[in-house]
Formats: structure tokens, sequence, C-alpha cells
């Protein structure tokens, strides 16, 4: 089972046990968060939601690991012949998470039979 969540403006595919580098979240470590912006949800190869934008009653439940920072990245500025240099250093934070549930509702069930039955009527009108 997997899901495409939307975190902080990213789109991260998560699976039960993974841990994942997100942009920091304003939460203490050892804390729950919940995601509900859960774009795509696969039970199996043949069972999948798409939302519209989101799965309605999908949540992802996640625990923040630690908080800390990425490398220094080094911006240099140079105008030739004219003696300016600037060299720019920037840290960007980071939360490190781990998913601990993927919850789901009844809405799975409901959203496949939809499609079915369109099918199957438009097969029989076409056989008339």
């Amino acid at each position: 089972m997997f899901a495409v969540v939307d975190i902080a403006g990213f789109q991260e595919k998560v699976s039960i046990g993974d841990t994942l580098l997100v942009p920091t979240l304003d939460t203490e470590e050892g804390k729950s968060v919940t995601f509900e912006k859960v774009l795509l949800l696969a039970k199996s190869d043949t069972d999948v939601t798409v939302g519209m934008p989101y799965v309605a009653g999908a949540a992802v439940e996640v625990k923040v690991l630690s908080h800390g920072r990425d490398d220094k990245i080094r911006v240099y500025k140079m105008r030739r012949r004219k003696r300016y240099r600037r060299t720019h250093g920037h840290k960007q934070g980071h939360t490190e998470i781990e998913v601990v549930k993927i919850k789901t509702s009844g809405g799975i069930a409901a959203a496949k039979k939809d499609p079915v039955a369109k099918k199957e009527a438009a097969k029989k009108e076409e056989k008339k």
C-alpha cells in the first residue's frame, strides 16, 4: 500500500515505515502529524484511487523524528574587471519524519463502483 501526499507544497510517495526529509515543520520532535491532502491512494496494483484533487477521507499519519539543516550552499557573485566579489551561504532547514499509518475510508469502494456501472451501461447501448 502506498499514497501520494502533499507535504508543504511537495508531492511525496509514501508507504508505512518510510522515513523522509521534508521542509521544516513547526512541530516538536516525537509528536505526530496528520496530512489529509492525499492525492493518490493505492492498496494494490489494481486498486488505485485518484483524488479530484484529494481523496476523500484518506489521511497519512507521521511521527516527527528530528529537525536539522542541510549542507551549506555557497552562492558566489563576481563582476569581471570591477573588483566586485561576494560570497553568500545558505543552509535550508528540514524535518525527518516516519510514516506510521495510512488511513482510508469507505470512499474507495464507492469510487470504484461508479466507473464499472458506466462502462456496463455503455456496452449494453452499443449492442442494441
